[in-house]
């Protein structure tokens, strides 16, 4: 008998995205909805999650052949991974969501993070295999994290463990969603990238004329992928923008690897498209900044293997596994 399949679930800031997955983390079918504006009732979320789920549960074959759903929400996630407590690019606040869609779907729910689901999988099929001691480190709309010791997700006391992003970096510094300021992800995520590219290109600055030359003129139409595909194509402003991001991103992992010594970090989340443009800034930036350099075991820093999908993986391989007895 073939192991069971499971649904996993990837709530962003801009998207719904959904899988049917296998025990080898193969992506089996898959669905995608926009994210409803964060100003809409969290109930309007949660209708598109299920319809979502409804859609791969037949694609599935059917409520029989789906042991479990996993839920990665951009979020923090409580202890008992049922509430949304706080999620600061939607309108969940103490959100009990796993309630919410248990009464709805004829599965067992289990909700999480998606740092953490996309930590899950990246350590069981990606590029985190075999490390015994892992971070991982989103750079999407703003910058999530997780730690997983000996195969085992570190969620904290009350489940919000891994949230990086909202570090403060800058004293004083930029206003960030989560009401405080100078939030590392204020300095090193998409939102950052795009946010220092349109001040450029609505001054009107010589420095972004390639950029303003892509997007027909429109500053606001500037975003991640086009300034990566710049940057990719050799403009250099685009190549300094993400320089500057993946210094910041070396100077937090520094900060990290200060706190928690883990021996690998995966860099993963949209912005980790840019590659080696990002990513070497950022190797040198650790180097540079790390507590005790030239006297230590350095962390490795890799790019994430398992894309867009990772959140949607670890989510029902996590799912599978709590169902099964394994996480």
């Amino acid at each position: 008998m073939s192991a069971p399949l499971a649904i996993g679930v990837d709530i962003g800031g801009t998207k719904v995205a959904g899988g049917v997955v296998d025990a080898n983390g193969v992506v089996l079918k898959r669905a995608r909805r926009v994210t409803p504006h964060r100003s809409t009732a969290p109930a309007v979320v949660e209708d598109t999650i299920v319809e979502v789920v409804e859609e791969l549960t037949a694609a599935a074959g059917g409520h029989d052949a789906v042991c479990a759903v996993g839920i990665g929400a951009a979020g923090f996630v409580s202890a008992d991974r049922a509430t949304v407590v706080f999620a600061p690019h939607l309108s969940w606040r103490q959100e009990p969501l796993r309630q919410a869609l248990q009464a709805r779907v004829p599965h067992p729910i289990f909700v999480d993070n998606d740092a953490n689901t996309a930590a899950w999988a990246e350590w069981r099929f990606g590029a985190g295999q075999g490390e015994t001691h892992l971070m991982m480190v989103t750079l999407g709309t703003g910058i999530g994290g997780a730690i997983l010791v000996d195969g085992h997700v570190q969620r904290g006391r009350f489940g919000i463990a891994g949230e990086f992003g909202h570090m403060q970096v800058v004293p004083g510094g930029h206003r960030c969603e989560c009401g405080n300021r100078g939030c590392w992800e204020q300095y090193a995520s998409g939102n950052a990238l795009v946010r220092e590219a349109r001040s450029l290109a609505t001054a009107q600055s010589p420095l972004a004329a390639d950029l303003l030359a892509r997007v027909g003129g429109v500053p606001a139409d500037l975003t991640g992928p086009v300034i990566t595909e710049a940057a990719r194509e050799g403009d250099p402003t685009s190549r300094e923008l993400l320089a500057e991001i993946g210094t910041w991103l070396g100077v937090g992992i520094a900060n990290l690897a200060a706190a928690f010594d883990p021996g690998t970090f995966v860099i993963g989340g949209g912005v980790s498209a840019a590659g080696d443009l990002l990513l070497g800034p950022a190797r040198e930036a650790f180097r540079r900044t790390l507590t005790g350099r030239g006297y230590r075991p350095e962390a490795r820093i890799v790019a994430a293997r398992l894309g867009n999908e990772a959140g949607l993986i670890g989510a029902a391989d996590l799912a599978r596994a709590e169902v099964e007895g394994l996480a």
